[in-house]
């Protein structure tokens, strides 16, 4: 499969994003009543607008656009001008957010992740996401050299 550079923008975080493999791209259409509250706990739910109701209040739903695959340790997860560099990532992350648009982030700075569905980024605070925004998640030029023609 043949998957074109994605140039940078302002909106995708500048420089860090810059000739990237965009993998998966979605958009916002609701976020949940206590989004916020885990977002200050380090944790970013996200879930395809399909989500069962009792999901819906502390996730992040989301419709997406591009769906080749899930992140991988050096891919970038981009949420409006703010890149996440991905430190670890679970056995079943990929299945999950391609499958259901499952995703939980944490901000916790570890490169192991301690649960089969979590993503590492480092420990900041999470951005906050709001209804239209495009979340993005891109691997680095660098990384796609890296790997050769195994894609």
């Amino acid at each position: 499969m043949t998957i074109a550079s994605v140039p940078s923008s302002p909106a995708a975080g500048g420089e860090g994003a810059q000739a990237g493999v965009e993998l998966y791209a979605t958009e916002v259409v609701a976020v949940g009543p206590i989004v916020a509250e885990f977002v200050q706990a380090g944790v970013l739910v996200l879930f395809g607008e399909q989500a069962p109701q009792e999901l819906q209040d502390f996730s992040v739903l989301h419709r997406p656009t591009t769906q080749l695959e899930g992140p991988a340790v050096g891919d970038l997860i981009i949420i409006g001008d703010v890149e996440l560099p991905v430190l670890a990532v679970g056995d079943v992350v990929a299945a999950n957010l391609l499958q259901l648009g499952h995703l939980d982030l944490k901000a916790d700075g570890l490169t192991t992740a301690t649960m089969p569905g979590d993503v590492c980024v480092p420990t900041s605070a999470l951005p906050e996401v709001v209804v239209g925004q495009t979340i993005r998640i891109v691997r680095p030029a660098a990384s796609t050299a890296d790997e050769g023609t195994s894609r």
